[in-house]
């Protein structure tokens, strides 16, 4: 049976970094007054520092695809993709436009030669399932070499220009509410740009290769409510009603376009699913957990870290925080690039011995998503 190994990760931050205090300078005043949640929002997520693919007159500095291609030269020697590369697998949930495709603009970007390409869509478990067409196509025998790049460009979406219409007319008129004011506003100090990329291959390469043992994924959204949403509105009935169901006019006023999360739902579900995923698929292996040295937990805030540790602990899984690698509060939420951002930090930081077991852990609130990854470190 054919085995797959990421044999290379690389990671790319835009920019300098960006404390608690200057974010405003970046993303700008609702309102031209700062905002009320930000203190409160930052106490309890835990992100110190963040990057943004924008300078502070709110002018982009690097789109989408570019973020994703940086990431992916900096696997190369000379920033130079081998011809041997045939395939390429892009995951994003902030796409620089819907058509053409993220793949075929980051593909553009890389200016290399006629390759296969994928894009996955979604909200962070998007980077999981790029990586499992890179393995499947590996395992297929259908590809030997990819590469698989997670990226996020979510800074321009949460600039004020896109807050003020709203603001101002349910400012105007008190007996307007803002629909979902706090779900918009917390968003906008939580999540970061950048990019991480992985190289799979059929054999072993470079310094510390990693066997990619399974890879597991499970939706829920057969039985759980959409959570977090972009372009629509949730209704009093927990249905979604698209963008497309709007006049021009509520679009702007609404902030239908930006990106909201319901609160309510992320805390009675997120973590509960996710404990019950992670049990099902190590059973599913046979995988025991006090087997596992490092775990990567893709927490999107602080405030789930313990909450996560003591549902894990409740059903006695020896997976608790002890095993755990956050980088959260340094490089802020960077969506679906956060599992490579982090892997990556992880392998240059820490001393990893051979034979040392890796397991990945991403949640999606979009409709309550998860997924699962066990690595083998090898000599």
């Amino acid at each position: 049976m054919r085995e797959v190994y990421i044999t290379r990760v690389s990671s790319f931050l835009p920019n300098r970094v960006v404390e608690n205090d200057n974010m405003e300078q970046y993303l700008g005043l609702i309102g031209d007054k700062p905002s009320r949640t930000r203190s409160i929002v930052l106490r309890q997520n835990g992100i110190k520092k963040r990057y943004y693919a924008l300078n502070e007159k709110q002018q982009i500095t690097h789109s989408n695809a570019q973020l994703a291609k940086e990431a992916v030269v900096k696997l190369f020697v000379d920033n130079k993709i081998p011809k041997e590369i045939s395939l390429l697998s892009c995951a994003t949930s902030t796409p620089d436009q819907w058509i053409p495709s993220h793949a075929s603009m980051v593909h553009g970007e890389l200016e290399n030669f006629p390759m296969e390409i994928f894009s996955s869509a979604g909200v962070c478990l998007t980077s999981l399932q790029a990586l499992k067409i890179c393995y499947s196509n590996i395992l297929a025998g259908l590809h030997q070499n990819a590469v698989c790049v997670a990226s996020e460009f979510p800074s321009p979406t949460l600039v004020s220009k896109f807050y003020d219409p709203e603001y101002e007319i349910t400012h105007e008129n008190p007996d307007l509410d803002p629909y979902m004011a706090f779900e918009k506003d917390f968003l906008r100090f939580m999540l970061s740009d950048g990019a991480g990329a992985v190289l799979v291959q059929d054999h072993l390469e470079g310094e510390s290769p990693l066997k990619i043992e399974w890879i597991e994924m499970t939706s829920y959204a057969n039985e759980l409510p959409t959570c977090m949403f972009m372009g629509a509105e949730l209704g009093v009935d927990e249905q979604v009603k698209s963008w497309k169901e709007f006049t021009p006019e509520d679009i702007k006023n609404r902030g239908v376009m930006l990106l909201k999360q319901d609160i309510r739902l992320l805390k009675k579900y997120i973590i509960k699913y996710w404990v019950d995923h992670i049990e099902a698929v190590l059973a599913k292996h046979d995988v025991k957990a006090e087997e596992i040295d490092y775990v990567i937990p893709h927490v999107s805030s602080m405030f789930f870290y313990e909450k996560l540790n003591d549902e894990i602990a409740a059903r006695n899984i020896a997976l608790t925080k002890e095993k755990w690698f956050v980088n959260l509060p340094s490089v802020g939420n960077v969506g679906s690039a956060a599992i490579y951002v982090a892997l990556e930090e992880l392998l240059r930081t820490k001393h990893i011995k051979g034979g040392q077991n890796i397991l990945l852990l991403v949640p999606e609130s979009g409709r309550f998503s998860y997924g699962t990854v066990l690595l083998t470190t090898l000599e």
